[in-house]
């Protein structure tokens, strides 16, 4: 809690000490410990910060180092691992390639080839400026002179953090979140994140799991103060990764209030914006909102990486109307800048509203909800509860069952599995989530590379599953709610392949639980409306009417 730099490596004394750990014996973390403020060793050659870097990112890299020393191809290396951890959309490359390629892109003038005006050359932040107005349904035109662009979202938080705090402040934001913020927020500014946690089960104020609530912001902000962590930030993402959850303009509303309440700047990351692939749910910007509750402390920021399947071209853009703030961060954008021509292919791209719209969205939206019903539907198959959503790249798993016991080892030791079997997931402690045993899974893959992923992870739970049987630890019906899958209709659980059920220990909560869990995962009353009823059986209905008028 408020430790700098120089306290990562200091002992009692002050002088530099080395910290022996290993990934499955680091020390628990709590909601504002410095998540690397411990490490392996340190290096005489490096400064305190360069060696916090170098743990930082050796501690992270261990799946992806095995990943791209055994890639995957279906020609070269068919028994190379699957990548299903990076949340990359690998759906459009067709699409992409050939609209990045079309002669009106392959223009080179001069000022493309000189400095620009570091937040972005002028005729990008315009067209920015549209783009956003057009998708975020903002109620009046967006304005160029509150754009930036920077080589990433990633950037983005970075220079957000250190412009909005000092070294030991912190952001708030709740959990589980995607990991990269840690990174982007602590190396450069030294800046905490304080955790709101999120739990599966329902409860309070909540109707669904993993629901941000207002007590669960009030808890972890007044939390952090009593301990003297001074927070300048609220992060919200939406859609939220890895949860896949669309916030409405009510619950938006309530998180703009909360940090206006207690001052707080609100950093809203809509980077999968456009990334909503089923017309069942609805993406709501807050830039839609006619009225911000407090405009000077709400920044928005958006990229190309997701929405459009290009990771590997780095632009990333905040939107903020504090004119301070946008300073601060344009002197940063001298480190984080975007080439010329490179910001000439994305204005060309982001203007071309008719292919956005007729070809790509509509492609690419398809091609998601086709994946995610593949993966979802293999889950289902095999017995695996999971949230249901229908935005982001990304499935949030239930693997508690194949636990031996719930500890965050036990949850490293099946992720190595999956390794092992040559497929690479991201376990729930990489976004700080409190209930060890949850997964996520990256749907957004061509089918060969689906099926074969899949079947590698079937091989590996099935596996564990046999062995948890043998070990006698398995049980069918368990009085413990933790080893349940919520029952609302947030949650997808069916029971195939799971033990017939024993009445005899179980109690009658546990068996209506069971009923409701077994009716949500049904699509009967989908199929068999009320409406359908009368047409298919109009004299059954009239008679029923009558009944019920007479009640």
């Amino acid at each position: 809690r408020g430790m700098d730099f120089s306290q990562a490596f200091s002992g009692p004394s002050g002088g530099q000490q080395e910290i022996r750990t290993t990934q499955l014996e680091q020390p628990p973390l709590d909601r504002t410990t410095n998540t690397y403020s411990f490490c392996n060793q340190s290096s005489p050659y490096l400064s305190v910060r360069g060696n916090i870097a170098s743990i930082f990112h050796g501690s992270t890299e261990e799946g992806y180092k095995a990943y791209h020393a055994d890639k995957y191809d279906e020609d070269k290396n068919p028994n190379g691992i699957i990548n299903f951890g990076t949340s990359e959309n690998k759906l459009c490359f067709d699409l992409m390639s050939k609209r990045l390629t079309q002669s009106d892109m392959n223009v080179i003038e001069p000022p493309l080839l000189q400095y620009p005006d570091w937040k972005g050359h002028m005729f990008l932040r315009e067209e920015v400026a549209r783009f956003l107005t057009y998708y975020c349904k903002a109620p009046a035109p967006l304005k160029a002179e509150n754009v930036i662009v920077q080589n990433g979202c990633g950037s983005l938080f970075s220079s957000l953090a250190t412009v909005l705090c000092d070294p030991g402040e912190a952001f708030l934001i709740a959990t589980p979140f995607y990991g990269g913020i840690t990174h982007s927020v602590f190396l450069y500014g030294n800046v905490k994140l304080v955790y709101a946690h999120l739990d599966s089960q329902v409860s309070g104020t909540s109707i669904r799991p993993f629901q941000l609530t207002m007590d669960k912001l009030k808890k972890a902000l007044q939390d952090a103060q009593s301990e003297g962590v001074k927070v300048k930030a609220l992060i919200i993402l939406n859609p939220q990764n890895p949860l896949g959850d669309i916030y409405s303009l009510s619950e938006l509303t309530e998180y703009l209030e909360f940090a206006k309440r207690y001052e707080l700047h609100v950093i809203v990351d809509e980077i999968y914006m456009l990334s909503v692939f089923d017309d069942s749910a609805s993406f709501h910007s807050v830039l839609e909102m006619d009225r911000l509750p407090d405009p000077q402390r709400t920044h928005v920021m958006w990229g190309i990486s997701k929405d459009f399947a290009v990771s590997g071209i780095r632009f990333g853009t905040l939107y903020t109307e504090n004119q301070d703030v946008a300073n601060a961060i344009g002197s940063l954008c001298y480190f984080h800048g975007v080439c010329g021509p490179v910001q000439y292919k994305i204005a060309q791209l982001l203007q071309d509203r008719d292919w956005i719209n007729q070809v790509y969205l509509r492609a690419n939206h398809d091609r998601l909800k086709a994946a995610h019903t593949f993966v979802t539907d293999e889950l289902k198959t095999l017995g695996v509860p999971f949230l249901n959503r229908n935005a982001g790249f990304f499935v949030w798993i239930d693997f508690r069952k194949y636990l031996k016991r719930r500890t965050f080892e036990e949850e490293m030791l099946l992720w190595r599995r999956f390794l092992d079997n040559k497929i690479l997931l991201s376990c729930g402690k990489a976004f700080e989530c409190n209930e060890p045993g949850w997964f996520r899974i990256i749907f957004a893959d061509k089918t060969h590379r689906l099926q074969l992923g899949m079947q590698r992870v079937r091989e590996v739970l099935e596996q564990r599953e046999q062995e948890l049987l043998n070990e006698e630890t398995d049980q069918s019906c368990q009085s413990d709610s933790e080893g349940k899958a919520d029952s609302t209709d947030e949650v997808i659980f069916v029971s195939h392949h799971q033990q017939p059920v024993s009445t005899s220990g179980c109690n009658l909560g546990d068996l209506i639980g069971l009923l409701q869990q077994q009716m949500r995962s049904s699509d009967w009353l989908q199929k068999n409306t009320v409406e359908q009823f009368a047409q298919e059986k109009p004299e059954v209905y009239d008679v029923f009417n009558k009944l019920v008028g007479k009640q």
